[in-house]
């Protein structure tokens, strides 16, 4: 039975693994190839994940992870971005794992934290064109509220991502 539990400094092997393969399995084709590359070195190198396993602030809640017969399957965070309004920053599975409601249980866990702090909005950006992620969160109450573009990415990459709301 799978488990959603804070990440220890042993899984930044399986965040980062599972973080590169869910970016490339979710965006390849979708994303311009150099835009891919500079997220997956900015946001999911082992260093780095390693040094934002655990919360610092109310802002950054640490990484959750879904845990299964002693197996990483899945990663996500989030945290308050104002006093009653909170963000999932990132939520990747491992590919073969999908459809299996993994990915609700690390939603649910993270919904759980920032309500517990007293969030009363949730927000996601999810990128014009990723046909997994934007479904799962309207199935989950979740309601685009409008376009930007996408952190990171260049005029010449024209990269954009919907932003989607759900009240807590």
């Amino acid at each position: 039975m799978a488990e959603v539990r804070a990440a220890h400094a042993t899984d930044v092997a399986a965040i980062h693994d599972i973080c590169t393969k869910a970016f490339h399995a979710t965006y390849q084709g979708v994303l311009p190839a150099g835009y891919i590359g500079r997220m997956l070195a900015e946001f999911y190198p082992p260093d780095r994940i390693a040094g934002r396993i655990a919360p610092d602030s109310p802002g950054w809640l640490g990484y959750q992870v879904v845990e299964e017969g002693g197996r990483v399957l899945g990663v996500a965070a989030g945290g308050l971005t104002a006093a009653s309004a909170a963000e999932l920053f990132m939520m990747y599975l491992e590919p073969s794992e999908r459809g299996r409601g993994l990915g609700t249980l690390l939603l649910n866990r993270v919904t759980e934290q920032v309500r517990e702090l007293g969030a009363t909005e949730l927000w996601v950006a999810a990128v014009v064109g990723n046909d997994l992620g934007v479904p799962f969160y309207e199935a989950r109450g979740f309601t685009i509220q409008s376009k930007r573009r996408a952190y990171g990415s260049t005029d010449a990459e024209d990269v954009w991502s919907w932003l989607l709301r759900r009240s807590l």
